[in-house]
């Protein structure tokens, strides 16, 4: 039906789906914030599972679409292209937080081991791609090993956030997670859930449409299905990150800013799986291409730069910026070159 509008319609609907998403992204950074001071969890904890799994829905949907038509290529590097644009937004935030290095300033015990889950995540469908072509009811039994260590660690990351067994030095440009206001944990928490709930499903209808038109720009215009999966699906539902990011830095909530983005690329890694369930010509994993492989190991290589730079923790780097900063943005644009240029 979208994918049958003509060209300047479809782009109007595009359009429409990506500010949509957007909206609702800036709208569910605010209660995320209002959701983790009433309910206590924190601000890491709450950026991961409440407001990463939110905004990544409309990337999801994407996914998963992508495969139910056989697209793998198109549903695999939606997702890891994901991944590695949601991290290079990270040190756009740290452009835009001019106080100190971002990474020195949100220290969260919290982040750091979800930055290490995103890399054990990461490494499951690379060993799933390197290894036999195994596939049962469809399913690769990678991709259950993948959910059960999602769902393993994320129980590990509340466990650290709730009884931290090392807490880091805190230095004037530390930003503490403490509530905005002391009264929030004495609130009820439902109203701004259910409003929260609401903004979801927005961002996943703007989801299935920007899957639709993405469908349509491989027929119409003879793109890649890697290129498109990578550079412009990935991007566009990535953008909520983006906005939800910038505007947590914005409103100080550093560790919701940071956590968001790892907890998010953390859920992200279900793609994978779900994309591989809905996929019924055999294992997701081979049947995708170098091209998308490659984006893949683009994620890891930032992931492992941000924990570098998260652990390090420098005060400043060249610009005010962090250097774990500088090399994320030269690895996406070396990466972006290689994609657009193959």
């Amino acid at each position: 039906m979208i994918q049958n509008l003509p060209l300047p319609l479809l782009l109007g609907v595009f359009a429409l789906a990506c500010a949509a998403v957007v909206f609702a992204s800036i709208r569910a950074t605010h209660l995320a914030d209002v959701i983790a001071d009433r309910t206590q969890m924190g601000e890491a904890i709450a950026g991961g599972l409440i407001l990463g799994g939110a905004t990544s829905l409309a990337g999801v949907v994407v996914s998963v679409d992508a495969s139910l038509t056989g697209n793998a290529s198109f549903a695999f590097s939606n997702a890891v292209g994901g991944i590695a644009a949601q991290t290079l937004f990270l040190a756009l935030a740290d452009i835009f937080y001019r106080k100190a290095n971002l990474e020195h300033a949100a220290a969260e015990p919290a982040n750091l081991i979800q930055a290490v889950m995103l890399i054990i995540l990461l490494s499951l469908p690379l060993s799933a791609i390197a290894g036999p072509e195994l596939s049962y009811l469809g399913v690769h039994p990678i991709s259950v090993v993948l959910f059960l260590a999602y769902v393993y660690g994320v129980r590990v990351a509340s466990s650290v956030a709730e009884e931290p067994m090392w807490r880091p030095v805190m230095t004037a440009d530390t930003r503490a997670d403490e509530p905005e206001d002391p009264e929030e944990a004495d609130k009820p928490v439902r109203g701004p859930a259910m409003r929260f709930a609401a903004l979801v499903l927005v961002m996943g209808f703007g989801g299935w449409v920007i899957a639709q038109v993405g469908g349509s720009f491989i027929t119409r215009f003879g793109l890649s299905s890697s290129l498109v999966g990578s550079l412009i699906t990935a991007v566009v539902t990535s953008l909520p990150e983006l906005v939800t990011t910038l505007v947590a830095v914005r409103r100080g909530a550093l560790q919701l800013a940071v956590g968001g983005i790892i907890g998010g690329n953390t859920f992200d890694t279900l793609f994978l799986v779900a994309s591989d369930v809905a996929y019924r010509e055999g294992s997701l994993y081979h049947a995708v291409g170098t091209t998308d492989l490659y984006w893949l190991g683009t994620g890891l290589l930032m992931t492992a730069v941000l924990l570098a730079g998260l652990i390090a923790r420098q005060r400043h780097g060249p610009g005010r910026i962090g250097i774990e900063s500088v090399l994320m943005l030269v690895i996406y644009l070396a990466a972006l070159t290689v994609e657009v240029t193959s």
